[in-house]
């Protein structure tokens, strides 16, 4: 094939947030796109005439900035998509799981998991978001595959398994390993969606299911996620059963390295963090359902300390009874000023830290840096371009500053995964919005009967048409 023949894209004169090892930013540069792959990063003038034979589309970013696609670690695809904007938040400790999040989980159809892993994954890229870690809670993978794969966004897939106490998903160890195993087998590592192993977590595992579910992910070579200690509970019940607290007994049984994910690890005393760090075991960080839940985040979080001692910290969305936003932008912001305020200083952690959690930290948390999360020659084209014509950027001036503290997932306007353009000014291309939305409202109203769950309205709502 001649070199005239490939088709290349350059995205142009756009102020290019490289996230490499050197932090660059290229102002008015350019980056090339051919296939899946980023093949030139640098000037603009130098690329168009490097490449004028084989440049067939161009984005004109001039004015825009340009950065890597967005790392959400941790996000219940299933479950929550659905009803958002339902579940109020004047609720006691631990009613937003049992009287919504366990019920809506035990009534998902295939139907629904399609459905709302669409709704999910449109609103990701929307959002500058093209990696997606599932937090587990999916009925069936294959209908969940369907909308991700519609959408076009990169993601990992994952069964939820407990094999402690009863609710859905809930099974012996053997055949929850059987699940998992099934998972990883259908979705390799390397594609655009892969399998992980995936559990519950909290003190909802056996020490046969946790060594068990950490022995495939390792022979396997994939990753492994599940929740641990959002709250007191876990160390208390941990400590209860265990006489160590969770990270500890996870390391004395092996669980832990760099194949693993944990969720939130926000209550984790000095020798967790340290089992943490050793092992190179990763956390998703998901700030605004500490926040919504009263989880104690700002008085026993400690993300920005582990990030600054070398941790891999990446941050998350979580669901939908715990932040109804799907905003990687938003939540570096809070993720920031948690950890300046908390500590009551203003020098050891800021925007470009967070940033950093958002792109290449995140890509490294999830162990996928080798493919995503900076743009650099050889890595797969995950790129996003943030529209800078409001006022919300003027005067123009650090880019991390203002990506992170001046705007959100709103000045999004176009979005490429894996070479394939998935948003173009704002909207999302690869699906029909109109009719999934209202395919998502008519599963939603199913959902909530199938589960017996009547949505309040904190205000009277009249008919008024």
């Amino acid at each position: 094939m001649s070199s005239a023949s490939i088709g290349r894209t350059l995205i142009r004169g756009g102020d290019v947030v490289t996230m490499n090892p050197q932090r660059d930013v290229l102002v008015g540069g350019s980056v090339v796109v051919e296939a899946d792959r980023i093949i030139a990063v640098g000037s603009t003038s130098e690329l168009e005439a490097a490449h004028a034979d084989t440049i067939t589309s161009t984005i004109d970013a001039t004015g825009c900035i340009v950065t890597p696609g967005l790392v959400n670690a941790h996000h219940h695809l299933t479950g929550g998509p659905l009803v958002r904007g339902c579940i109020p938040d004047l609720l006691p400790a631990g009613a937003s799981i049992f009287e919504w999040s366990v019920p809506l989980h035990g009534a998902h159809s295939p139907d629904d998991d399609e459905v709302s892993a669409t709704v999910a994954a449109v609103d990701c890229v929307r959002n500058g978001i093209t990696t997606v870690v599932e937090a587990g809670t999916i009925a069936d993978v294959d209908r969940v595959a369907v909308g991700l794969d519609a959408v076009g966004i990169r993601a990992t897939v994952g069964v939820w398994g407990w094999d402690i106490e009863e609710g859905p998903f809930a099974a012996p160890a053997a055949e929850v390993l059987d699940r998992q195993r099934h998972v990883v087998s259908q979705y390799p590592s390397g594609g655009l969606i892969e399998g992980w192993v995936t559990l519950v977590g909290h003190n909802l595992a056996s020490d046969e299911l946790l060594a068990g579910a950490s022995d495939l992910a390792r022979s396997v070579g994939t990753g492994m996620t599940m929740h641990m200690s959002p709250t007191s509970s876990d160390p208390e019940q941990y400590l209860a059963r265990t006489g160590r607290r969770p990270l500890v007994h996870l390391n004395d049984l092996g669980v832990l390295g760099p194949h693993l994910l944990i969720a939130h690890g926000v209550w984790l005393d000095d020798d967790e963090i340290d089992v943490l760090l050793s092992t190179d075991t990763a956390l998703a960080y998901c700030p605004w359902a500490y926040l919504r839940l009263g989880q104690g985040v700002c008085g026993h979080g400690r993300h920005g300390e582990i990030a600054r001692r070398g941790g891999r910290v990446a941050l998350g969305c979580d669901a939908a009874n715990a932040g109804d936003s799907t905003d990687i932008l938003r939540t570096a912001a809070v993720a920031a000023g948690i950890a300046r305020d908390a500590q009551l200083d203003t020098m050891s952690f800021g925007a470009h830290d967070a940033f950093e959690m958002a792109t290449i930290g995140g890509a490294k948390a999830i162990g996928m840096d080798d493919r995503i999360g900076s743009l650099e020659v050889g890595k797969q084209a995950d790129i996003v371009v943030h529209d800078t014509s409001t006022t919300a950027w003027m005067p123009r001036r650090d880019p991390g500053l203002e990506l992170v503290w001046g705007t959100d997932g709103r000045s999004v306007r176009d979005v490429m995964v894996d070479g394939r353009m998935v948003v173009e000014n704002s909207r999302c291309v690869t699906v029909d919005e109109p009719a999934l939305y209202e395919q998502a409202q008519q599963q939603h109203d199913s959902l909530l009967a199938r589960a017996g769950i009547t949505a309040p309205h904190r205000w009277p709502h009249h008919d008024a048409r």
